[in-house]
């Protein structure tokens, strides 16, 4: 394994050493509840300051990812939590905002700006919720999605999925092995709301939503929130929290323009940096957590971050059991597919089951041995595509 230190050297960037994320939050989800955003991020707050010690004014630092905050914004939640934060940060970029998360925060600790940033993602829902948040969702769906009679995700993953079979030969039971697998590892985490088994048989047979899109492709709306401390490594050594060190990670917006429809996200132009900054290859990471609202997503981000090459995605699937106690782990704790998408809170939950499964407190869920962990994000669909994507590899701390 090459080091570290010379890694980073060779791709010009600064690494995060020193740097570590610790105390892994989740509130257990609702499929619908009458707490607003507010609500729900002031508990996950209420629970990093019980889990760390720390006085809520020693948290001088903050990162929010909510959906439904509106009409507040970051400067508005502190008011409502009583908070005095001298770096604060709002990041609505769904899917993708657990790494963009961790990436500002780990660069404000670096800087001396704030010395321990609480990153904060969480959703209300309502009933009507999430046709609330999809028809302000933006201004490009409301102009040139809508009036056509697209109805938001489901459509447009619709699209996505159709393509990919078409280019690859993947088929409804390569995706259906992905969900099936991911039902098994929820299986073994409390706070999952899909709490059933799912047979193959049963995903096959399931409901059209928007062809080829079944009833088990598409994720759940709930409310609920997750989050997670970023601070220096003497810090969490002091406050006795078990961390992870970040060892590399990427961020990219609206790439691969020319494309005339999505078939890679933003980690392909830039999953050499990443694991050159982590000094490892694909072949020593532990698990992968990725962003999972549809199927299709799951099989880009193992193409596109080096687990197999592009469009060999159904064979790599075909290949593997991607569940805890089997062949490269994925979504270990059943993924928004089965536990729940809570808005943006969605963009958190791959990255708190990491943290837990490289400090060993995974429960049900641990991965053996698990080492490295990657992180991948995904967010912000507009019509044909998502506009933003990042990754983060994390690795246990040296006992």
């Amino acid at each position: 394994m090459t080091d570290t230190r010379s890694s980073q050297a060779s791709t010009g960037r600064l690494g995060y050493d020193g740097v570590v994320a610790a105390l892994p939050v989740s509130l257990p989800y609702q499929r619908y509840s009458t707490i607003q955003a507010q609500g729900w991020l002031g508990l996950a707050l209420r629970e990093l300051v019980r889990g760390s010690g720390l006085a809520k004014h020693e948290i001088d630092g903050m990162c929010v990812s909510s959906f439904t905050l509106a009409p507040d914004s970051a400067v508005g939640l502190v008011q409502h939590l009583g908070m005095s934060p001298r770096w604060l940060d709002h990041i609505p970029m769904g899917g993708a905002s657990g790494v963009v998360a961790l990436r500002r925060a780990a660069r404000a600790v670096q800087a001396g700006d704030a010395d321990v940033v609480a990153c904060l993602a969480g959703d209300a829902n309502h009933v009507a919720s999430f046709r609330s948040t999809l028809g302000q969702f933006s201004r490009f769906a409301q102009d040139a999605v809508y009036p056509y009679g697209a109805g938001g995700p489901n459509a447009s993953f619709a699209l996505l999925t159709a393509h990919y079979m078409r280019a690859t030969g993947a088929t409804r039971e390569d995706f259906g092995k992905l969900c099936v697998a991911q039902r098994d590892n929820a299986l073994r985490y409390p706070h999952a709301l899909m709490k059933k088994p799912l047979t193959m048989a049963q995903y096959l047979d399931a409901r059209v939503i928007a062809d080829p899109i079944h009833l088990f492709d598409c994720v759940m709306p709930c409310a609920g929130a997750d989050a997670f401390l970023v601070m220096r490594e003497s810090r969490a050594r002091a406050l006795g929290l078990p961390y992870v060190h970040v060892r590399a990670t990427i961020e990219r917006h609206n790439a691969w323009i020319e494309d005339p429809i999505q078939t890679r996200g933003g980690w392909a132009k830039d999953v050499d940096d990443l694991y050159g900054q982590a000094g490892i290859g694909p072949e020593d990471v532990s698990f992968l957590q990725a962003y999972d609202d549809y199927p299709v997503i799951n099989v880009m981000q193992i193409e596109d971050l080096g687990f197999c090459a592009k469009g060999e995605g159904p064979d790599f699937i075909r290949r593997n059991t991607f569940t805890v106690d089997g062949s490269f782990p994925f979504n270990t704790n059943g993924g928004q597919l089965s536990v729940g998408q809570a808005g943006a809170a969605g963009g958190f939950l791959g990255m708190v089951e990491a943290m837990r499964q490289l400090t060993g407190t995974a429960g049900g869920t641990q991965v053996a041995d698990a080492q490295f962990g990657l992180v991948s994000g995904f967010g912000m669909i507009n019509y044909d595509r998502g506009l933003c994507t990042g990754a983060v590899i994390l690795a246990r701390s040296p006992a």
